[in-house]
């Protein structure tokens, strides 16, 4: 009977140090997962998509000149321009803010500090020379075109690299995470099964021994203690699983989504500019037009395509997806959303953002007909006009379905880590001592008076 009941209690023990350690470490994971490291990468992004963004401000700035049919579309670019530019120093703030501890991401953060400074000082000398030389639309004076050439330069090989270093470090935090945990999920939950199994036994032979030993129908406390560890083991392995659900949730289904999207969005807007590069820098005109082909391949990758036969390849791989949504011929970050869709309303609103990326990239191959016919002041209202139908207009539709879409997948990740931490809160972790300490009591409760019989 002792040793019964040593095993007993033994048993009890293990079931629930397996128990506190698998859920403890859920609940770490998550910690780190959800309210660290993936938001890490989102700020990282945005800060990126932000600096992106600046820099096609600038250019439109420099592409207006002097031209007082722009006045109006200057003011709103400064205004756009201005709140980037606040919204770049917020970024920054939390990313350092974040990477307090990283010595890498540190270091990272004071090349983006020590640079932002340098690169919005050029492009104030570049818009202080331009209105100096009251220069026509699409023709910068020299003096202009070389501060903003400076100031792009510094941007695209100082600045976005560093703010990308910091975050694949933070999505490979998340990676590592992901995996770790979900292997821990997978093994401790045999390992709760297996322990808790074996508090059961030792229960029932305990419970066989006394009832035929001293002729009881049942131990009343024992009976208890066995009703107690029976609903525990299936609370903790349902609590297991969905820990392990919400993680992948919160991780494959969303935040890998969250994270192309972001990704995607930061493209679009180095597209954007790279058209008002374009039509802005005449010596450099080939060089960013084959940036804009590179990143529309990043947004879209159809294999082999160039900037002539793109839109076409592109249709026909369109044409078999939206006849079979399975199909995704085309890779990018739009491709990998599109493989990843999970949520209500997600696919709908991949799809708009689908048709709004085709309609943008046949709005620039009208962009570029235009300049080659030397018909750059129409090329240029037709590329920065906010008019239906233009442009910039068009991208707006592109931007503002890259972030309807983005903000399904944000708000599943949220409710995914949102559910662990409601799970596996403080008043889990109390009820479970507090039951693991009542299923102890009652076992020696209810063998105390037999043993008591042998004293």
């Amino acid at each position: 009977m002792r040793g019964l009941t040593g095993l007993c209690l033994a048993a009890l023990l293990a079931a629930g140090t397996a128990s506190a350690t698998v859920l403890a470490g859920a609940r770490d994971g998550t910690d780190v997962i959800g309210h660290r490291a993936a938001p890490q990468v989102v700020r990282s992004a945005d800060l990126y998509f932000a600096l992106n963004d600046l820099d096609a401000q600038a250019a439109n700035l420099l592409l207006f000149g002097a031209d007082p049919d722009y006045a109006a579309l200057r003011k709103d670019t400064l205004d756009t321009y201005e709140q980037r530019r606040a919204q770049a120093d917020t970024d920054l703030q939390r990313v350092a803010e974040a990477v307090a501890g990283d010595a890498a991401g540190q270091r990272a953060v004071q090349t983006v500090i020590g640079e932002l400074g340098h690169y919005q000082a050029l492009v104030a000398r570049a818009q202080l020379l331009e209105e100096q030389a009251h220069a026509p639309a699409g023709r910068p004076s020299a003096e202009a075109l070389a501060a903003y050439r400076q100031a792009t330069d510094l941007l695209r090989q100082r600045l976005l690299p560093a703010v990308d270093e910091v975050t694949k470090a933070n999505a490979a935090v998340v990676e590592r995470h992901y995996s770790d945990q979900r292997d821990a999920l997978g093994g401790g939950w045999w390992g709760i099964l297996v322990t808790g199994l074996l508090a059961l036994a030792a229960l029932g032979l305990l419970q066989r021994l006394l009832t035929v030993r001293f002729q009881r129908l049942v131990n009343v406390p024992l009976a208890v203690t066995t009703v107690l560890a029976l609903a525990g083991l299936v609370t903790v392995l349902t609590l297991t699983s969905r820990a392990d659900h919400q993680l992948v949730v919160a991780k494959n289904n969303s935040f890998d989504s969250v994270i192309a999207l972001s990704r995607a969005r930061a493209v679009a807007y180095d597209l954007n500019a790279d058209e008002s590069r374009y039509l802005t820098d005449r010596a450099r005109a080939a060089a960013y037009e084959q940036g804009f082909l590179d990143k529309t391949q990043a947004f879209a990758r159809v294999a082999g395509a160039t900037l002539a036969t793109y839109n076409a390849r592109l249709a026909e791989e369109v044409d078999r997806h939206r006849a079979d949504h399975g199909q995704v011929g085309f890779g990018g970050y739009l491709g990998d959303e599109l493989r990843n869709i999970t949520f209500a309303g997600e696919q709908d609103a991949a799809e708009r953002v689908l048709t709004a990326f085709q309609q943008y990239q046949r709005d620039d191959r009208k962009i570029r007909e235009l300049n080659a016919q030397g018909r750059l002041k129409e090329a240029v209202t037709f590329n920065t006009g906010l008019t239906p139908g233009q442009s910039n207009a068009d991208f707006g539709v592109l931007s503002a379905a890259l972030d309807d879409t983005q903000a399904i997948n944000q708000r599943a990740f949220e409710s995914a880590v949102a559910a662990t931490d409601d799970d596996l809160d403080t008043t889990t972790a109390a009820l479970g001592a507090a039951a693991l300490a009542a299923a102890l009591a009652l076992t020696a409760l209810g063998v105390r008076p037999r043993l008591r019989e042998f004293a």
